[in-house]
């Protein structure tokens, strides 16, 4: 698939707020996000287990839904969630902290961005890694597939330019929909009484650290075309999704940080803090456009 995304990043920022546009469809239909979080990017069981495994249980989020008629359901903290029996359903993606970022060439503003996005270069730090998750892999491939519009075409409309290169979808575009994504991409939260409290904070964007956990060891420790949970494998990547300690966690506690001390009159976002908030901690180098 190819896509113009220097200077873009329009699929791994939050740009709502740069424009009218684009719609805000995970927040409508018939079964609306329940976070506030756009284009959250479904990971994979195995994706999953990878990023805990190489220590990034810590870059990892839910969603939950409310349902549309005719679904199971069930109310947690006084809101309805789409369930399958009397088990949420969920997925896990990429955390979105805010970042100083300027895309579409435009000023520098705090945009919630991919725990992964450089906020300098605007590139994915884990680009090309065996962790590069398989929907980025995929994506526009997937929309193309199912003839629905894509973030490239967002972004042209809002601001101009090419951004999608190519509009014929790949041959092997691995739309995962229905039934088959139960366990590999949706997966059955056991005990809904386990999340009260957590789902009113998942709405507010306030989840702790071991709730996002709680979460991270049932997709993983799930099976694939069925509800089913191992037991074992659940509380050993809750533990170490918990446990986690990564240069992503640190630094979207940093940059939460200063963007409120921004907002008070502090700093004012500035992408080239990348080097000092991430690159310190040790996040991966990007390449930059001209080696690209």
């Amino acid at each position: 698939m190819e896509v113009n995304c220097e200077g873009c990043a329009g699929c791994c920022i939050d740009w709502r707020p740069l424009a009218d546009a684009p719609g805000d469809r995970e927040h409508r239909g018939a079964r609306p996000a329940l976070d506030d979080t756009y284009n959250l990017v479904p990971l994979t069981r195995e994706d999953v287990r990878a990023f805990v495994d190489a220590g990034y249980g810590d870059a990892l989020t839910p969603r939950l839904w409310t349902p549309a008629p005719g679904d199971d359901r069930v109310t947690v903290d006084g809101h309805e969630l789409a369930a399958i029996g009397d088990r949420p359903v969920f997925f896990v993606g990429l955390r979105k902290p805010p970042k100083p970022v300027a895309p579409f060439d435009g000023d520098a503003r705090w945009l919630p961005s991919c725990a992964f996005l450089d906020p300098e270069t605007l590139q994915c730090r884990i680009h090309e890694t065996d962790l590069y998750p398989t929907e980025c892999g995929d994506y526009p491939g997937h929309n193309l597939a199912l003839d629905a519009e894509t973030e490239c075409e967002r972004v042209e409309d809002a601001f101009g330019g090419e951004r999608l290169v190519g509009g014929e979808p790949p041959a092997d575009a691995g739309v995962l929909l229905g039934p088959q994504a139960l366990g590999e991409k949706v997966f059955c939260y056991p005990d809904p009484d386990e999340l009260t409290g957590a789902v009113e904070r998942l709405r507010a964007g306030e989840l702790t650290r071991a709730e996002r956990a709680r979460f991270v060891g049932v997709a993983a420790a799930s099976a694939p075309g069925t509800a089913a949970i191992a037991p074992e494998k659940r509380e050993t990547y809750e533990e170490r999704a918990a446990g986690a300690d990564s240069w992503v966690g640190q630094a979207a506690a940093e940059w939460a940080n200063r963007r409120e001390e921004g907002e008070a009159g502090g700093d004012d976002a500035e992408p080239g803090l990348a080097g000092a908030v991430e690159g310190a901690r040790g996040a991966p180098p990007t390449p930059g456009w001209d080696d690209v």
